[in-house]
């Protein structure tokens, strides 16, 4: 079998911050608007499309977990610290300023304007080196 996940529609107050946020604090890049959407691809090349909610639209911030390497978790820490983005080490967000070390890894959680939960983890649950 060959399913893939190819992309997701991530609602958003403003689809450009939200686009560029993510691909600044990732490494990556925010891809050209097509239609309604920003889009942010991954190096799976499944596509998180940022697309702008009509105000006064409410919507449910959701949670996004980011499977990164040893390095790339350095390089996403160190631009979450010099931002000054709040982080905490768990998803209930009861240990601020920390960072976990689930699976024998490194993980992290913080929010994006928009409200989403972000996470960038370096050993999926269950173990693994990615």
């Amino acid at each position: 079998m060959s399913i893939e996940l190819n992309h997701t529609i991530v609602l958003s107050r403003d689809k450009h911050e939200s686009a560029r946020f993510l691909a600044d604090i990732l490494g990556l890049e925010a891809g050209a608007p097509f239609g309604p959407f920003v889009p942010v691809a991954t190096g799976n090349g499944v596509t998180l499309d940022f697309m702008t909610v009509d105000e006064g639209e409410e919507f449910t911030p959701q949670h996004y977990a980011f499977l990164v390497s040893e390095e790339e978790f350095d390089g996403i820490f160190e631009r979450i610290l010099r931002a000054g983005i709040d982080y905490w080490a768990d998803p209930t967000r009861k240990v601020p300023r920390q960072i976990n070390h689930n699976a024998g890894g490194r993980g992290v959680y913080f929010t994006d304007p928009g409200g989403h939960y972000l996470e960038v983890l370096t050993r999926p649950f269950g173990g693994g080196a990615r």
